[in-house]
């Protein structure tokens, strides 16, 4: 019995904290239809008044973007701005012949009076922050844009934003991610659905009640002065951008968060750029969890209220530790609950992952019915796009767990970029990209087994007990088996 009571123990330790994140959730869903009332009476610089105009130095750290390089450069040569208050820095640690072709582009860029600098290092110390932070040493801005090469923003977008630095206490200005090629596969739906939740229900739930948020590592612009005083860029973790945040927002810098100016941007469109990505963020995650808990605890300046959502923030990659861990011990615990009648009573903890699930279930509504529309037919696509995105997810947790793992425990790795493609439509072609890893991690198997596994979990519900069965975590298993097999098989055969 020692060995049940355990894995009863597990199952429920990670069933509540699932529960808590989930209620977390909710109390920023009320936090975001609660903000969506108020009017926003912020301070704006008056950009028609030349005397207004700040200087703006826009960064591009680039490294490898062969395919997308053009497109980043001329885009963001035709933002609406001033000229002689705006500068370009194209910071490029490549090492392929994407070096050449930018720096010819740039040439034409500076005859046709663009003041856009191409700037290079020697190594690629510190990664993504490494180059900010060297090209923060010559910026003659005093804000700093930055745009990630997948980004396409609006002409006007500067004049959208730079306005709010008005008020002095503002330190950064974020705006929400969009996606070119949201429609291309099950797997962008996918990523979109995730981020829209984070860019809706999180960053306003969050910032309008000033708790903490993050700069998204693009699409937002820094005051030069706000990076400074909170320590500059460091390289220590992997998600540079939430490190910086935290470290601002503990110096009581505050951000704005403009959900209303849309940031386009590509997302990956095979499963190797998905994994890479999402193995990056969430091990950064972990890192800044270990990195920033002790300085959030001790900090007298902020409320209780927001050191805990502060936490579960940085603990979000974390949760799927938890869902690896009730996915794994769901078909021990079906069958102990099935052969131990005397424990009846424990396992009403179950419901909690009925309840978290429809905790999530309203929230996401509220984000998807924002994007598409409400009315009945689209909340029968929503039924179907939530099912697949709780399945999808959930096969990626053997995946993320690793990654978060990794973080809580210190292990370093290198900053792997996010090979971008230049997609979007069905189309467009992606096989000839020289970026895609085409060799699948040995964890792909190990997913394949899982899949398998939970494909048994199934089978269980029809013989378990002596009741004909019992199907009350069938549905659960369902969606692992979906997840598991679709993360197998997409990474096995590279397709999007």
């Amino acid at each position: 019995m020692i060995l049940e009571y355990i894995v009863i123990a597990l199952y429920t330790i990670s069933l509540v904290l699932i529960l808590m994140y989930a209620l977390a959730q909710l109390n920023l869903l009320f936090n975001y239809l609660k903000a969506r009332k108020k009017q926003d009476n912020s301070p704006k610089f008056d950009l028609a008044n030349a005397e207004e105009v700040p200087y703006i130095t826009i960064q591009l750290p680039v490294y490898n973007e062969l395919y997308v390089m053009e497109r980043l450069l001329d885009n963001i040569a035709k933002l609406n701005y001033p000229s002689d208050k705006l500068e370009i820095q194209v910071l490029d640690d490549s090492t392929d012949e994407s070096v050449e072709t930018t720096a010819q582009h740039i040439t034409k860029l500076q005859e046709n009076g663009l003041d856009i600098q191409h700037i290079r290092r020697k190594n690629r110390e510190g990664f993504k922050a490494g180059a900010l932070k060297e090209g923060l040493k010559i910026a003659k801005g005093e804000f700093i844009a930055i745009f990630d090469a997948d980004f396409l923003p609006k002409s006007c977008w500067l004049e959208e934003t730079v306005p709010f630095f008005k008020n002095p206490e503002i330190g950064v200005v974020q705006t929400r991610w969009g996606h070119i090629n949201r429609n291309y596969s099950t797997l962008t739906k996918i990523q979109a659905f995730a981020l829209d939740a984070h860019f809706t229900l999180e960053q306003v739930g969050r910032n309008s009640q000033g708790h903490f948020i993050n700069f998204n590592g693009t699409a937002g612009i820094w005051r030069k002065e706000c990076i400074y005083d909170a320590g500059n860029w460091e390289g220590d973790t992997l998600t540079e951008d939430l490190d910086l945040s935290y470290r601002a927002q503990l110096k009581k810098w505050k951000f704005k968060y403009l959900e209303n100016v849309e940031t386009p941007a590509e997302l990956p469109v095979v499963i190797s750029a998905a994994r890479s990505q999402q193995f990056r963020w969430n091990k950064g995650g972990a890192e800044n969890f270990q990195k920033m808990l002790k300085r959030i605890i001790t900090c007298k300046n902020i409320p209780f209220k927001t050191k805990v959502h502060g936490m579960l923030h940085l603990l979000n990659s974390s949760m799927f530790t938890c869902i690896f861990l009730v996915a794994i011990l769901s078909i021990p615990m079906l069958y102990i609950k099935n052969e131990y009648a005397h424990l009846k009573i424990y396992f009403l903890v179950m419901s909690f992952f009925i309840v978290s699930t429809l905790i999530f279930f309203v929230c996401y509504w509220f984000m998807y019915k924002k994007t598409y529309g409400g009315g009945f037919i689209n909340f029968i696509k929503y039924i179907g796009a939530f099912f697949s995105f709780f399945s999808i997810a959930m096969g990626f947790s053997l995946h993320n767990t690793i990654a978060v793992m990794e973080g809580h425990f210190g292990k370093k790795s290198e900053f792997v970029r996010t090979p971008k493609f230049n997609i979007k439509s069905i189309a467009d072609g992606w096989k000839n990209n020289k970026y895609v890893r085409n060799k699948p991690s040995m964890n792909v198997i190990i997913e394949g087994l899982l899949a398998v596994y939970f494909a048994f979990g199934m089978y269980s519900a029809f013989i378990v007990g002596d009741q004909g069965g019992d199907f009350g975590l069938f549905p659960f298993h369902l969606m692992l088996f979906i997840g598991f097999g679709y993360v197998f098989f997409k990474s096995l055969f590279s397709k999007a």
